[in-house]
């Protein structure tokens, strides 16, 4: 299988021509930080996408190992502007500490950090500074790292535009997470350009009228011959596989979506080869499909370009 075969090889640029939009040098930027899942392995991190867009940066979900992938692409913390949790699952939040205090602390932030989630983020922030009250005092007393780079303003979100300064406008949406409620999928319109993450869902109606003929839609998967090979209990992969989305359901979503391109993130389970995932997406959908890998980089301009990471020598 060609696009397979390519995946696997790991070719370094894919170029989708798009419609032009309203700048010619305007364009996002959307980084695949981390496509993983709960398991703990080296080659798919966890759940975190960086979005650029103008001269503006966003996290978006901060799963285990984003700060490392944000060092790797030399990304300083001082210069994001908030993050956006698209529900509050432990793999999609378990890196977050990490990113908020370890970037105050050595990459010395000194303006407080936004965050906006579902219902329970303010909670969840208020409680992670109660939680580190110790480590912060420690660092201000003794660091002198700036008192306000630590200071965290949360936001707990509804469905609508949530953020709109300097032509970004940023839409969350629910999903169909269930049962956890709310969960937020995410559209980024910049220029003329537009992104869609769909955070955890299974095939959603609300995914597919927000993401309707956007130029790049990055959605999640869940390969139920994965979880069979673990010789996981029968009832508990059944309760995984019903709040997520099988590769024929996500298929159906960018068939009737029509993206520019679709990329494949938060990949369930990590072991998923390209053939696990992108045959069976194929019996739904025919356009353009690409299975994603941590540091990935998607530009979304004129063209849209797809970089993968370059890989040493064996």
């Amino acid at each position: 299988m060609t696009r397979a075969q390519r995946v696997k090889l790991g070719v370094a640029l894919v170029v989708v021509a798009l419609t032009p939009g309203t700048g010619k040098a305007q364009q996002i930027k959307v980084t695949l930080l981390g496509t993983g899942c709960p398991p703990a392995v080296l080659n798919r991190f966890g759940p975190s996408t960086l979005v650029e867009a103008g001269d503006q940066k966003f996290v978006f979900d901060a799963g285990r190992g984003a700060l490392q992938r944000l060092t790797q692409l030399g990304v300083g913390w001082q210069d994001v502007q908030g993050v956006f949790l698209t529900h509050l699952h432990s793999d999609h939040v378990v890196g977050f500490p990490d990113l908020w205090l370890t970037g105050w602390l050595l990459a010395r932030r000194n303006v407080p950090l936004p965050v906006w989630g579902p219902s329970g983020t303010s909670s969840m922030m208020a409680h992670l500074e109660q939680a580190y009250l110790a480590d912060i005092s420690v660092r201000m007393a003794n660091d002198g790292v700036p008192p306000d780079g630590v200071k965290l303003v949360a936001h707990d979100i509804t469905e609508g535009i949530v953020y709109e300064r300097g032509g970004v406008k940023i839409t969350a949406f629910e999903v169909d997470h269930a049962p956890v409620r709310p969960a937020f999928g995410y559209r980024i319109d910049y220029a003329g350009r537009s992104v869609v993450l769909s955070g955890d869902t299974r095939l959603s109606e609300n995914l597919i009228r927000h993401a309707h003929g956007v130029d790049l839609l990055v959605d999640e998967v869940l390969v139920p011959e994965t979880l069979k090979r673990t010789g996981l209990p029968a009832e508990r992969a059944k309760n995984i596989i019903a709040y997520h989305a099988t590769p024929e359901q996500a298929g159906e979503v960018f068939a009737r979506t029509k993206p520019g391109l679709a990329v494949y993130s938060h990949i369930c389970l990590p072991t998923a080869t390209a053939q696990d995932v992108l045959v069976p997406t194929r019996t739904t959908y025919s356009g353009p499909l690409e299975l994603g890998e941590d540091l990935m980089v998607i530009h979304v301009g004129e063209k849209l370009t797809v970089r993968r990471p370059e890989r040493s020598s064996p």
